[in-house]
């Protein structure tokens, strides 16, 4: 959460607690917490999938040299054998690159955990809008909008409509097999 002048979180902390203490700017300071180590995973995610990929363009590309080269050997067991190997290696490389698929849609989740978070401590720290149910609601619409799949949508209201965590997976999983998580508007590599 950015800070303007007139948001400036006090020095007083639960470590060092004066008559300015609260625990509403505690509960900023966990929320901005957790954005930040959000952050932090996902850059390294994004790093290693960078480094990943790039591994796979590379692999694709030997693979169609050892193709080209095939295609002037003779035909004999050893092309038959090099043909064969090569077209494996190349499925495979296809199944990785569609399991990528996973990370973006787990990028996309935490990004909008994370800004949903960040919302959400700007308006615990509101103290002008932190009692108000219309702030709370407008939040709550806010983030359920935000989801690309109706099957984070059914988990978003369960959780809303007093379901404990574990019901809400349940549920979650339930219409996930169900294929309610199917419908996807996320951009795959």
């Amino acid at each position: 959460m950015e800070t303007n002048d007139e948001e400036i979180i006090s020095p007083s902390t639960a470590a060092a607690p004066d008559l300015d203490w609260t625990q509403i700017r505690e509960t900023v300071r966990m929320l901005n917490l957790a954005v930040a180590q959000i952050g932090a995973t996902m850059q390294e995610g994004d790093d290693s999938i960078c480094s990943l990929t790039n591994s796979f363009s590379t692999m694709v590309g030997n693979i169609r040299k050892i193709n080209a080269a095939v295609r002037n050997i003779p035909d004999s067991a050893e092309k038959n054998t090099i043909r064969d190997a090569s077209e494996v290696v190349a499925s495979d490389i296809e199944e990785a690159i569609i399991l990528f698929q996973f990370y973006d849609k787990l990028a996309q989740r935490l990004n909008h955990v994370s800004s949903s978070l960040a919302i959400m401590s700007q308006l615990i720290f509101d103290s002008a809008r932190l009692y108000d149910p219309y702030e709370w609601k407008g939040l709550q619409e806010r983030i359920k909008s935000g989801y690309p799949l109706e099957s984070d949508k059914v988990l978003f209201d369960a959780i809303l409509n007093g379901a404990t965590v574990e019901e809400a997976l349940r549920l979650y999983q339930k219409n996930k097999s169900a294929g309610l998580g199917r419908e996807s508007e996320l951009v795959f590599f």
